[in-house]
């Protein structure tokens, strides 16, 4: 019960700061927006079609724990908290697909340098650095960025807007000082790296919980060594531990016990091995017991003798 309690006080909190940030980036999108056409700057536009993806990626992140909010039903057993992952998988690919649009634009800029302003485009991203560093220190400190995967693909977003701010400073810098009309294109490139690194990161971690594998954080030895140190386990097999969503972990499995075990005596069992598994971090368990003659078919994964 205080393990539930806890985490609807974390989704709660998780929300309320991804709603702050949300706003926080959309209002300053639209001044990066129109400070980066103003200025002619790819850095500061490429930093702004990054803060809008940031904005979009918020907004579905929002949405994704509204609708995760919903409670099941017979239709969807587990309720909607995998909306939260397919939120990730979108903000994986949306920073992926920006960052290739960025290479784009750069290898135009690199062979016919434009006018930029520079003096507007410094001023601009200064005030962007700080919008950021402040998103970014809110989402770290108030929201559970390493184990919601929707709210660390968010944060991601966020950092690399940071490190896009902090780009167009160097870049408008050089302008200004040496009059190196290549660093706005360039500083984009370095950008454009580090945001294809993150999007491809969070989006294979996205899919690795929609192919339903083992939780990273978690060793499937660990998990066999956990059940079969409990008295009265002979054997395991098909074992199957996923996530569900982010910090919501199930696990399957059929542990065999002695023919002669009275149901008292499974049922003590049973409360024994949801405690050890609770421990290790995952709620949500379903284990078979059966005795040495009941038929084994179709073994999956994970058959173990003790």
């Amino acid at each position: 019960m205080g393990h539930n309690h806890s985490h609807d006080h974390t989704h709660g909190a998780n929300k309320k700061i991804l709603m702050i940030s949300f706003f926080i980036i959309i209002s300053y999108m639209i001044v990066e927006v129109v400070g980066g056409l103003l200025t002619n700057s790819l850095a500061l536009l490429s930093d702004a079609g990054h803060m809008l993806s940031d904005a979009v990626s918020l907004g579905i992140g929002l949405l994704a724990f509204t609708l995760g909010e919903r409670v099941a039903n017979y239709s969807k057993t587990y309720g909607y908290k995998r909306i939260e992952i397919l939120a990730a998988v979108f903000n994986g690919i949306t920073l992926i697909i920006i960052a290739l649009y960025i290479f784009y634009e750069a290898m135009k800029r690199f062979t016919n340098p434009p006018e930029v302003a520079s003096n507007g485009m410094l001023i601009i991203a200064v005030i962007g650095l700080v919008v950021n560093i402040f998103v970014a220190w809110l989402l770290m400190r108030r929201a559970d960025t390493k184990e919601n995967l929707n709210l660390r693909a968010a944060y991601l977003h966020v950092i690399g807007d940071m490190l896009g701010s902090i780009g167009a400073i160097i870049a408008a810098l050089l302008i200004m000082i040496f009059n190196w009309g290549w660093a706005d294109p360039l500083a984009s490139v370095i950008v454009a790296i580090l945001v294809l690194v993150s999007g491809f990161r969070i989006s294979k971690d996205a899919l690795h919980v929609l192919m339903e594998g083992t939780p990273k954080n978690m060793e499937m030895n660990d998990i066999l060594a956990a059940i079969s140190d409990v008295k009265g386990i002979i054997s395991i097999h098909d074992l199957h531990v996923w996530s569900i969503t982010s910090g919501k972990h199930a696990l399957s499995c059929h542990v065999v016990v002695d023919g002669n075990m009275m149901v008292e005596d499974s049922q003590a069992l049973l409360r024994k091995l949801e405690g050890t598994l609770h421990h290790v971090g995952i709620d949500h368990v379903t284990i078979q017991i059966e005795d040495q003659n009941h038929p084994h078919h179709n073994v999956v994964m994970c058959q173990m003798a003790t």
